[in-house]
């Protein structure tokens, strides 16, 4: 037997799988790790535009946004913040002139020790932060009026406007970071839910790892497009959550760029289907809820085929989701058929997060409930019960019961082909 590691929370579980196991892991590692001197160099040289400093100087700008992604993405703001800070002030842009605003889409405002957390004390008590309010239209400004697109009034309204945010394999937009730090990030719950409509999710190419063609992709880039971004601040990451690659500069062609090496970085070569597939949430920050837990059900996808079982562990220490979320899977959970024909049929409206349960019934449809089974120590029983997965419940600690689950399956189908997805939702499977 194998021993592997898998994230659960602020912890692993771990797991003892067949030597015959495949691994589904990256062979390409990023050369290194970067700190604050590589993010100056690159602000320096970015990617098909002049220098931060340089444009900032040519603009005068008497006000400068930065977006950031919130406290659910574990991107390195620390450590770019200050040098592009820094950058700003040399251009001779006081601080009461930056506002750092957290693009929260829809999820939930930040706490004020997130704001914290994400951003770091020193620069919290010099630059005013404010979380985007997607439900609050007094915070919004419109950009566009066919289709309407309304937009974070202190992001839209500033002279000059710089998204960060970190480039990793998105399961419905192909690639998060670039035009995802305006659309979902910045705008109003009308785009987002056009963003995340049945309809854009119904197509085949809203996937991980396919911009061309995806209708997630294109409804963000003419947003982001509308709006207007004068400089891109995006990084890659590794498991450590250290940067590994920076792409800085034009809003799409650096964006393109870190998609390109993402990629190579975190794709995984796969040429069959198996019959039994371990993953994971993520981790902490990621799978803080069933919700963003999805996500590592979406993309262990190509590895089933129709009478595959999928073994996920995942904390969920933040429970189910939003309470609309919540709401949801109380009426459908249990009928996910009758899901996807009600929001078919009202294929014009959208509700809140509807779309994360849509993009789990792609697992489902293969598979069906009763082989994805769900191990958590933290998610109550209450909400694993409407979650539209089997739970292994029973006594001992997550990893006991995976162990358990595990073994039972091995010994029903002992010549199952198993492959394990250390890393989840962070590995994109190439066909």
């Amino acid at each position: 037997m194998t021993t592997i590691q898998l994230a659960h929370g602020h912890d692993t579980v771990e797991l003892r799988v067949p030597d015959t196991a495949t691994i589904l892991k990256p062979t390409e590692a990023p050369a290194g790790v970067f700190g604050a001197d590589a993010v100056r160099s690159a602000l320096e040289s970015p990617i098909g535009t002049p220098s931060l400093e340089e444009l900032v100087r040519a603009r005068s700008p008497r006000r400068v946004a930065i977006t950031i992604s919130d406290i659910t993405r574990a991107v390195p703001n620390k450590v770019f913040l200050p040098p592009i800070l820094e950058t700003l002030e040399r251009a001779g842009i006081p601080d009461d002139a930056i506002v750092i605003v957290v693009g929260t889409g829809m999820h939930r405002p930040s706490t004020p020790a997130e704001h914290e957390i994400l951003v770091g004390r020193d620069v919290l008590a010099r630059y005013r932060v404010v979380d985007h309010r997607a439900d609050d239209p007094a915070t919004l400004v419109t950009v566009s009026d066919d289709p309407y697109v309304a937009v974070s009034r202190e992001f839209a309204e500033a002279e000059f406007r710089i998204v960060t945010g970190f480039i990793e394999p998105h399961f419905m937009a192909g690639f998060s970071g670039g035009r995802k730090g305006v659309c979902p990030a910045l705008v109003d719950l009308a785009t987002i839910q056009r963003f995340h409509g049945y309809e854009t999710l119904a197509s085949a190419s809203a996937r991980e790892g396919l911009l061309e063609g995806n209708p997630c992709h294109e409804i963000a880039s003419e947003v982001a497009r509308t709006v207007g971004v004068d400089f891109l601040f995006n990084v890659a990451i590794n498991r450590n959550k250290q940067i590994v690659g920076i792409y800085c500069g034009d809003l799409f062609e650096a964006h393109e760029r870190g998609c390109r090496d993402v990629m190579r970085w975190n794709g995984a070569k796969i040429d069959r289907r198996y019959d039994i597939v371990v993953t994971s949430g993520g981790g902490a920050p990621l799978d803080h809820t069933f919700y963003q837990t999805v996500k590592g059900l979406c993309m262990a996808l190509p590895a089933l085929h129709t009478g595959s079982t999928l073994l996920i562990v995942s904390s969920c220490y933040e429970q189910l989701g939003s309470d609309e979320y919540v709401a949801l899977m109380r009426e459908y959970g249990a009928r996910p058929a009758e899901f996807i024909s009600r929001i078919a049929r009202d294929a014009g409206r959208t509700g809140k997060d509807q779309w994360e349960y849509q993009m789990q019934c792609r697992v489902i449809d293969r598979i069906g409930v009763e082989n994805i089974l769900f191990v958590s120590d933290d998610l109550s029983p209450e909400y694993q019960a409407i979650a539209a997965v089997t739970p292994v419940a029973g006594p001992g600690t997550a990893t006991e019961r995976a162990q358990s689950a595990l073994d039972r399956l091995l010994a029903e189908r002992p010549d199952a082909s198993v492959a394990v997805i250390p890393d989840g939702p962070y590995t994109m499977l190439l066909e």
